[in-house]
């Protein structure tokens, strides 16, 4: 057995220690120990064995794993040879079982340290050998059809998707392996492959024709499909708003437009333009809403939602540049060049109907706003201030500027009417443009950070993290990341350090411990060990995807404002 022993690479951490006066027995193996203390092993067997060898050798083979350092076991004796003769024990104890150590030379013991490990596995750059594959992913890059995946082994995973529980996945080596017996070869696969790329790509450059072709489909057999959802959008909460203001907004242009032909007051040209600028703003956020609400596809995986951001500052950069811009210029043409103003009655009469109407719009947003704040829990100033419904927003400043507005223009003609003095007119028209200077720029700002993606309030953080780090199976909590994607939809990051015990325990709990008792009774070998462990461990690492599923699941469910959840495992 040992006539091997010094041609094998006995590198792994091998010591000899030489003890004089040792018996010439075979001590018997004491086996493993305890597993909560070294876990070493000991073989004994003379020396006699070993070519070479003229004393008495007793040699011991032991391993160890983690927790021991280099060197023997505590309990084995390791003393100097002066001190060994000293700690043996009688002769007469050791006749029993082999000669006495009498009369003959020093004996030797060998002590050799061997640690038993597992060959390391070269997977190379690439090793999809053991990858699940879909159904759709299986039929799309292998060009196969679903009588061809029946008789392949079916594999029940947990579904990474909210609205279903489980579902069915093939081993990538199998779907390739059946790929190659109904194409032949790697060759005729990658033409087909080819070909129908080529196919998809010529549907794609004649979608136009296809999509007209599918609507005089639609419109000879009758459109079964149910109605969109987006004139509903139009009917309530923010979309009702801004349509009101777009209908009241526009018959104010139009008679503004009149009043100013009719008087040439500077004043009442900047309030039409400061009603054709609401219009049209308001036309760009009906845009905006109409886009939000459109479900998510692969090209925008979080939705359509920031159009209304998107819409909002469009229409803010529009207020400045339309509303504020020509307001200053007319203003300070009125002030270089003043012109006579005609009768400013029709201009009141406008005026008052203006302040009426957008009064009442005025008081629609509000509504509107109040009742949002309320369902969120928040005030007003600080649902307008974090731009929660950014339509609605737009909607309550431009008719508060034109409420101002129209209380700055007819301030100003009275002036005017009173005194005969134009100027008083064109510092109204410039005092219109400031007011919508101002309004622009908040828009601007508030439209900016929302896009950006900005943080949630620390309140709301720290509620979510102390729910995530008062569950058993959490130890701590890193690198939060709560940003709000649009309309109070949050985005949770997080790194999660998990406790091993507390999965495992979890995973032990629904299994059979008589029958894992039984499986570790009868590994025997290396090979035996390793399949007991990479049968559970598989399963240990399952138990860990479905706790990170169960904390997704139940942080949506206490924090509805919460859509999108990613809990990275540290």
């Amino acid at each position: 057995m040992f006539q091997g022993l010094a041609q094998r690479p006995w590198h792994a951490l091998c010591r000899l220690y030489l003890q004089h006066h040792a018996t010439r027995v075979c001590q018997p193996c004491r086996g493993w120990k305890d597993s909560r203390t070294t876990r070493s092993l000991w073989y004994s067997l003379p020396a006699s064995y070993i070519p070479g060898t003229a004393t008495t050798t007793q040699i011991h083979f032991y391993s160890s794993t983690s927790g021991e350092k280099d060197g023997p076991d505590k309990t084995s004796t390791t003393a100097s040879p002066d001190k060994a003769s000293a700690s043996q024990p009688k002769p007469e104890a050791t006749t029993a079982h082999g000669p006495s150590a009498t009369g003959q030379s020093a004996s030797e013991t060998i002590h050799v340290k061997v640690r038993a490990v597992l060959k390391k596995r070269d997977y190379g750059s690439k090793y999809t050998k053991n990858n699940f594959i879909t159904v759709v992913r299986a039929m799309n890059e292998f060009c196969l059809k679903p009588s061809d995946l029946e008789q392949l082994r079916k594999i029940r995973r947990r579904s990474p998707h909210d609205d279903t529980e489980a579902f069915t996945v093939f081993l990538r080596s199998d779907v390739e392996a059946k790929a190659l017996e109904v194409w032949g070869s790697h060759e005729a696969l990658g033409r087909e492959c080819k070909l129908r790329k080529e196919v998809e790509q010529e549907y794609k450059e004649n979608l136009f024709q296809n999509q007209k072709l599918l609507k005089e489909y639609k419109d000879f057999l009758g459109n079964t499909k149910p109605r969109s959802g987006k004139r509903l959008t139009f009917l309530q909460g923010p979309g009702k708003v801004v349509m009101v203001a777009i209908c009241i907004n526009g018959l104010n242009f139009f008679f503004k437009l009149l009043a100013w032909v009719y008087t040439g007051s500077a004043s009442m040209f900047s309030e039409a333009i400061h009603s054709l600028a609401d219009t049209c703003n308001q036309a760009l956020l009906a845009v905006g809403i109409s886009q939000s609400v459109k479900n998510p596809d692969p090209g925008h995986p979080y939705g359509f939602s920031n159009m209304r951001y998107i819409a909002s500052l469009i229409s803010g950069v529009g207020i400045f540049m339309m509303g504020a811009g020509l307001s200053w210029y007319h203003g300070i043409i009125g002030l270089m060049n003043p012109q006579p103003i005609e009768s400013l009655l029709w201009a009141y009469c406008i005026l008052a109907g203006s302040l009426v109407s957008e009064g009442a719009t005025l008081l629609v947003a509000i509504n509107e706003i109040k009742k949002n704040a309320g369902i969120r829990g928040v005030s007003f100033y600080e649902y307008v201030m974090q731009s929660h419904d950014p339509s609605t927003n737009v909607v309550l400043l431009e008719d508060t500027a034109a409420v101002l507005g129209v209380i700055l223009a007819a301030s100003c003609m009275g002036l005017t009417s009173l005194t005969g003095n134009p100027y008083y007119d064109s510092l109204g028209s410039l005092g219109v443009g400031t007011l919508l200077g101002a309004v622009s720029t908040f828009l601007i700002y508030t439209n900016t950070e929302a896009l950006l993606g900005r943080s949630i309030q620390p309140e709301q953080v720290q509620k979510l993290t102390e729910f995530l780090e008062n569950d058993p199976a959490v130890r701590a909590i890193h690198d939060v990341k709560a940003t709000d994607i649009g309309l109070s939809k949050v985005r949770f990051k997080a790194e999660v350090d998990f406790d091993g015990r507390v999965v495992t325990r979890s995973y032990l709990e629904k299994q059979d411990i008589e029958q894992i008792l039984n499986e570790i009774q009868q590994v025997k070998t290396p090979e035996e060990l390793e399949n007991f462990m990479l049968k559970h461990g598989e399963n240990i690492i399952d138990t860990l995807g479905a706790e990170v599923d169960r904390l997704e699941k139940e942080l949506k469910q206490r924090n509805p404002d919460v859509r999108h959840v990613d809990l990275e495992i540290l």
